[in-house]
């Protein structure tokens, strides 16, 4: 039995009993296969729901920026009061007065009500790319996403065949019952007939007794874990759960995922790509930052003075006043940083590449052990059944050694417990290569 995968199993539902047994699962659909449960937890687990709000902000996001293509209208209101104005020089302001006409000169208060409206022609690019940056962090955040919900496959798998062999006990439970009862009612008889002991038959039956209190232990284990499974799909997990053997038998399985040349299709290289693209996307940016910007402006204000400064200073009036015109823009500021902005988008595509290497390694390690796990799980259940004939036979003769007062109780006893031992592990490899080649399909992600 292993050992591990059961201590590790149990110990996450004693962790959970508690929430758990607060979850009311009345549902009318049930969970049988593995493929299922899986497909359950996925639309159930919280985190699903985060791709609809990613989805969201990026379309907000980049409607935001495709609007820098509307007029940009600007109000404003100003009052000022200046130390000193335009004025006309001494001897021009004489002449004027000896002619008749009084130049009183602009005031030193100062105001103005307006409107400036920019309408951009041109920008070399940036908000196209700023548009396609905002998209490619939307991706980034999505394949972070689907990251982290990949790991959902493996926790419903380490439950699912947690369940399996936890079934698996069950049942080798009850054939180990169903034998020390029917040699506690042999010996009951050869208790009357005076041709066995008080303490063989007392010895058989105290071990039948241990088996069903091993049973009720089994139970509740397994009613826990089954718990465990349905609230983290959303659904309720039936009774009686299958085995998947995808493609007929684990070895066509094994077969099917060489045929596609091992290729790896995880989330995690999903979102290294999207890190990837939102890296170049970035470099354009800095290619179009350093472009020149065209547009066409106006602006109109309504205070004092105007822009006819010869009337103003004339005569004390608030007027209307407006300009329209192109404006060519370029701006090298960005150069200063250009150098340094691109060495770091270069270190941080290194990085990115770098992770990528040291993933597909680690996923190859761990592909390989998942593989010899498989072929050595094949290797033992080769000799299972052969072993589970010996075990029988011995059990069978020990019996009949035991009738014919040849050999002690407890020499049966510990037969009996050999061949449903030999039983349970034939079980258990079938089930642990079955999970090995799943774990398998889950490091490749395999569909």
């Amino acid at each position: 039995m292993n050992n591990y995968l059961l201590n590790k199993v149990g110990k996450r539902a004693r962790l959970t009993l508690s929430a758990c047994a607060l979850a009311v699962l009345s549902l009318p659909t049930q969970a049988q296969t593995l493929e299922e449960c899986q497909q359950a937890a996925e639309r159930n687990y919280p985190l699903i729901r985060q791709y609809s709000l990613i989805e969201r902000t990026t379309e907000l996001t980049v409607a935001n920026i495709k609007k820098g293509w509307l007029p940009q209208v600007t109000a404003q209101a100003q009052a000022s009061l200046q130390s000193d104005v335009t004025a006309w020089p001494g001897e021009m302001l004489g002449m004027m007065q000896q002619l008749g006409v009084k130049m009183a000169g602009l005031k030193k208060d100062q105001y103005r009500v307006g409107v400036d409206i920019s309408q951009t022609i041109y920008d070399g690019g940036n908000i196209s790319l700023q548009q396609e940056i905002a998209r490619r962090q939307g991706e980034v955040e999505a394949a972070q996403t689907e990251s982290s919900l990949y790991g959902v496959r493996r926790r419903v798998n380490e439950m699912y065949f947690g369940l399996l062999l936890l079934d698996e006990q069950i049942e080798q439970n009850q054939s180990l019952q169903q034998l020390l009862a029917s040699n506690e009612q042999k010996l009951a008889s050869m208790l009357k007939h005076g041709t066995a002991a008080q303490s063989d038959y007392n010895a058989v039956k105290a071990e039948r007794l241990r088996a069903a209190q091993t049973m009720s232990s089994l139970h509740a284990q397994r009613q826990t874990l089954a718990r465990m499974l349905s609230v983290f799909c959303g659904i309720e997990v039936g009774r009686e759960l299958q085995l998947p053997v995808p493609g007929g038998t684990a070895d066509t399985g094994v077969a099917a995922l060489a045929a596609s040349g091992w290729e790896v299709e995880r989330p995690e290289l999903k979102a290294l790509d999207a890190q990837l693209r939102l890296t170049d996307a970035k470099e354009k940016a800095l290619d179009a930052a350093l472009k020149p910007r065209l547009g066409l402006f106006a602006q109109g204000y309504y205070g004092y003075p105007g822009l006819n400064m010869f009337d103003d200073m004339m005569r004390h009036r608030w007027s209307l006043n407006g300009i329209v015109g192109a404006r060519l823009t370029w701006n090298i500021g960005a150069l200063y940083t250009r150098r340094n902005d691109k060495v770091a988008l270069s270190t941080q595509r290194d990085m990115l590449n770098t992770q990528r290497e040291v993933f597909l390694f680690n996923n190859g390690l761990e592909k390989t052990q998942q593989y010899e796990d498989i072929e050595r799980y094949r290797q033992l259940m080769a000799d299972d059944e052969e072993i589970i004939e010996l075990r029988s036979s011995v059990r069978k003769a020990a019996e009949s050694k035991l009738a014919h007062g040849i050999i002690d109780v407890n020499s049966l006893i510990t037969e009996i417990n050999n061949e449903i031992a030999a039983r349970q592990q034939q079980k258990v490899h079938e089930i642990e290569m079955v999970k090995e080649f799943y774990e398998l399909k889950t490091t490749i992600n395999h569909p």
